[in-house]
C-alpha cells in the first residue's frame, strides 16, 4: 500500500482522520498550499485530481506559471557537521562539487533499490 498519489507531475499525500472518518492530503512538494480529502479512496482521487485541475486553471487565469514539483533544487542539512566535512573533503579529493557527488550517491542509494 502506498501514501502517495501521482496527477500531472503532482504528488499526493494520503493520510486518514480517525475522528472523523475521512482520507486526507496535501500536494508536496510545492509552497501553494493544495489540500483535498474524500470519504472513500475515490472520493479522496477525485478531489485531489479536482484540486490540481483548479490550481492549474487559477494559474492559467492569473496568467502565474504553476509551481513544479521537485524541480531538482534542495536545501539539506546534515543531522552532523562531521558528516558535512567529510562530504565536502571526499567531493574535493575527487574532483567533483559536493551537489554532483550528493547526487551521484542518491542515484546509487535508489537504483540499488530497483536492482
Amino acid at each position: 500500500m502506498s501514501n502517495i498519489m501521482q496527477y500531472k507531475g503532482y504528488v499526493g499525500s494520503v493520510e486518514f482522520s480517525e475522528s472523523d472518518g475521512v482520507l486526507f492530503g496535501k500536494v508536496q512538494g510545492i509552497r501553494s498550499m493544495i489540500s483535498y480529502e474524500g470519504t472513500s479512496v475515490q472520493e479522496l482521487l477525485d478531489d485531489f485530481h479536482g484540486a490540481v485541475d483548479d490550481y492549474l486553471a487559477l494559474c492559467e487565469e492569473e496568467g502565474t506559471e504553476p509551481e513544479t514539483a521537485y524541480k531538482g533544487s534542495l536545501n539539506l542539512r546534515f543531522r552532523k557537521p562531521e558528516t558535512h566535512r567529510r562530504a565536502a573533503l571526499y567531493a574535493l579529493a575527487h574532483g567533483q562539487s559536493l551537489n554532483s557527488f550528493i547526487d551521484d550517491c542518491v542515484v546509487e542509494r535508489l537504483d540499488a533499490l530497483h536492482a
